[in-house]
């Protein structure tokens, strides 16, 4: 019986509530997975990311879910240098009312003091703090250390967004502190197994040099592009591909399903369409 619960478990899929994408991926993705969405700038990552936990915010309350598929418990939404309620306001203004219904269930928590206390960004441009804190802040905390508190026991089986690995990653490339980024990239994927807890990585394509990009994707358990190309009536048109992805691929490409042409609007939000085959 034990066996056979946890295989039950192994096999179940967490959707991302993208409704033209999951069925494609059977489902959705598994639970417990470090997801690199890498981009170049516009191509769609926080579409997809806003999307994706617009829907499943939503779908929350509904019990009607399939006994092979697992909602997440809870979203967690982690900023590093924008304040919440931007972040709200940005989805409101990109998407219609009827998408926003979950919004409210979603959960926000904002590093961006710890972030810019260690920066020299003037501290009247971000805190109310005294400066007696402020001080204190910056020699007591780290933003990794204090990331690290969002993984406790209640993070299990949920999805969580790092809002911009970007932000973190310029910090720490090309100084002597970019192997422990990296280590705590490796602790990040471990513990999102041990959780079985999702995470969401939107990193910006190019800013990086591109060995410090590869390291990080090579840590990743998927790697998703967000890129431009040029079709054929010469307008710029969206795509979406699967580079890699742990437990998925074999599926993926027994189907051809890696390449996609991806549409955003305000009433759907983050939409695939015309599947593109890799010849």
């Amino acid at each position: 019986m034990e066996t056979a619960e946890i295989h039950d478990l192994s096999t179940k899929k967490m959707p991302t509530g993208i409704s033209s994408l999951d069925p494609m991926m059977e489902g959705g993705i598994p639970p417990g997975s470090l997801i690199l969405l890498l981009s170049e700038i516009g191509a769609g990552s926080y579409e997809f990311i806003y999307s994706s936990i617009l829907s499943l915010s939503a779908k929350k309350d509904k019990t009607l879910i399939s006994d092979s598929l697992l909602l997440p418990s809870g979203i967690l939404y982690v900023t590093f240098t924008k304040r919440f309620d931007d972040v709200k306001r940005e989805m409101k203004l990109s998407f219609y009312k009827d998408l926003l219904a979950g919004m409210d269930s979603i959960q926000f928590e904002d590093l961006s003091q710890v972030y810019f206390d260690a920066s020299v960004v003037p501290p009247d441009w971000y805190s109310k703090s005294d400066l007696v804190s402020r001080f204190q802040n910056r020699n007591t905390r780290d933003i990794l250390s204090q990331l690290s508190s969002t993984f406790g026991p209640e993070a299990k089986d949920s999805l969580i967004v790092l809002d911009s690995l970007t932000d973190l990653a310029t910090q720490y490339t090309g100084t002597p502190r970019w192997g422990d980024l990296m280590a705590y990239m490796r602790g990040l994927q471990r513990i999102a197994k041990q959780l079985n807890t999702t995470i969401y990585l939107p990193l910006a394509q190019g800013i990086l040099d591109i060995k410090n990009e590869r390291e990080i994707a090579d840590i990743a358990d998927a790697v998703i592009l967000f890129n431009w190309e040029e079709s054929s009536s010469a307008r710029r048109q969206r795509v979406m591909y699967f580079e890699k992805f742990r437990g998925l691929m074999p599926h993926l490409e027994e189907k051809d399903l890696v390449k996609f042409s991806v549409r955003i609007s305000s009433a759907i939000g983050f939409e695939v369409s015309n599947i593109r085959v890799i010849i």
